[in-house]
């Protein structure tokens, strides 16, 4: 069996402190804002003051905030101006907004409510109905998120599952990586689950309770990938980037390598001065973000062919974490097996069925060379198509496209998977079969495949295949 890699972490890297909610205070008189100031402080708060609009307006351009306190009655700019300004971005209201006034009307009240103003508090300030207006506006915030899929987190205590020794050594570097405020580079092969990874990486860490922001670089479009992320200003219309919208949490990007080579510039400044200009705009915003990216393909190959920026890399490498593969921790399939059938028959109603002892051992030996992606497909496949309540090892040796009597070979291929994929998986399984009839020797290998040695060794590595352990692949 391969051994990971653990990821030293320096012992002088400070730990960060928990991330919390940015909240930006905007009423002209200073006596008020300041002690409001204070007060938020004291509660562990992040606060921003504004004295009047333009300062409010400023201040939501530079960092967008978790909520405001808004004035309504101010010099320049009244807070229902405001409000409306703010409500006719790009998606509606973005962030809650709580009016504050001493002089304020039923009418104000309504017309700010019907603005999608959170609530409205009248001046004098009580500090209990304040904080606790403020903690339930946020929470109503967060329930909205998660509910529009724009946090998109599965709120199951997520785990990473297996009791293997090869599981537990990852879970545990995985655990003392998350504590550290650092970017992460997450890799392995194609059907290993990498944003469960990404999902228990920000579970463990202190930004656990700030937005999970989920985005795929192949759904993204060249001329709109540089929007997406860093959102615009287009004629005073204001529109929150990816980037902000995971403000104090986790940005996970899946599949980094499909990000364009003029996309992968911006990124590159952006994370190199740890700011950004949003489209139609040269005003710095500051990222205040985790980014984990993830994917499945060989970044550093990508670098000597050309397609991928090689500062890039080396920016997101600091901190690298390669998820392993099923066939290195395959004592772990039984578990998977049953968490699996558990998960399917409750979210999708499917019938209980469970697999034989033989049946277990049938598949604890297979290949999967389609990773936990496969396994998954493979137990939902059984509890839609299978009839009786047991899988037996034969039902299995169909499932899997063999005979009783044929040997299990590493040329089993899934027609789920998109055609890149499926074509990555039949390489690694025909050069690995390949390997095993010369013994592992790569000449002979090459010379029977009809590849020039050194192409055939740049395919390994690419694959992930170690010719030296091939009793494990």
């Amino acid at each position: 069996m391969q051994q990971h890699d653990t990821v030293a972490i320096d012992s002088n890297l400070n730990k960060p402190s928990k991330a919390v909610p940015y909240i930006l205070v905007v009423d002209d008189e200073p006596d008020i804002r300041n002690l409001v100031k204070e007060i938020l402080e004291d509660e562990g708060y992040e606060v921003a003051v504004a004295e009047n609009g333009s300062e409010a307006r400023n201040s939501q351009r530079t960092r967008r905030a978790d909520l405001v306190l808004l004035d309504i009655w101010m010099p320049d700019v009244d807070g229902i101006t405001l409000l409306k300004e703010w409500s006719k971005e790009e998606g509606g209201l973005s962030i809650p907004v709580i009016m504050m006034s001493g002089h304020g009307t039923i009418e104000t009240a309504v017309e700010a409510t019907r603005l999608g103003a959170y609530d409205f508090i009248e001046k004098p300030l009580t500090l209990a109905k304040l904080l606790l207006t403020i903690k339930h506006a946020l929470e109503a915030d967060k329930l909205l998120r998660e509910n529009k899929g724009l946090k998109k987190y599965e709120q199951r205590n997520i785990q990473l599952l297996g009791k293997s020794a090869a599981m537990n050594a990852f879970r545990e570097n995985v655990q003392r990586i998350a504590e550290h405020d650092t970017w992460i580079l997450l890799s392995g092969e194609q059907g290993t689950d990498l944003e469960k990874t990404a999902k228990y990486l920000h579970q463990q860490s202190s930004r656990k309770d700030r937005p999970f922001i989920d985005v795929n670089v192949a759904t993204l479009s060249a001329e709109n990938a540089a929007k997406e992320l860093f959102g615009s200003e287009v004629d005073g219309k204001l529109t929150y980037g990816l980037l902000e919208q995971a403000n104090g949490g986790t940005l996970y990007i899946h599949d980094m390598s499909d990000m364009d080579l003029k996309s992968q510039a911006k990124f590159f400044s952006a994370l190199e001065k740890k700011s950004f200009a949003r489209i139609g705009s040269t005003e710095a915003v500051n990222i205040h973000v985790r980014i984990i990216a993830a994917t499945h393909r060989n970044l550093q190959k990508l670098v000597e062919d050309g397609h991928f920026r090689e500062d890039l890399y080396y920016k997101l490498n600091v901190v690298p974490i390669n998820v392993p593969s099923l066939r290195e921790h395959h004592e772990d399939v039984p578990e998977l097996l049953a968490y699996y059938i558990d998960r399917y028959v409750e979210e999708d109603n499917l019938p209980y069925r469970k697999f034989s002892m033989a049946a277990q051992n049938k598949l604890r030996n297979h290949p999967w060379p389609g990773n936990v992606r496969e396994l998954k497909n493979l137990v939902q496949r059984l509890l839609i198509v299978g009839a009786g309540s047991e899988i037996d090892e034969k039902e299995i040796n169909t499932a899997l496209g063999q005979t009783a009597d044929q040997p299990s070979n590493n040329l089993q291929t899934s027609f789920d998977l998109p055609l890149r994929e499926a074509r990555e998986q039949f390489e690694r399984s025909y050069i690995i079969h390949q390997l095993k009839l010369v013994n592992g020797s790569v000449g002979k290998a090459a010379k029977a495949i009809g590849l020039e040695r050194t192409h055939l060794y740049r395919k390994l590595r690419s694959l992930g295949i170690d010719s030296k352990h091939l009793d494990n692949e």
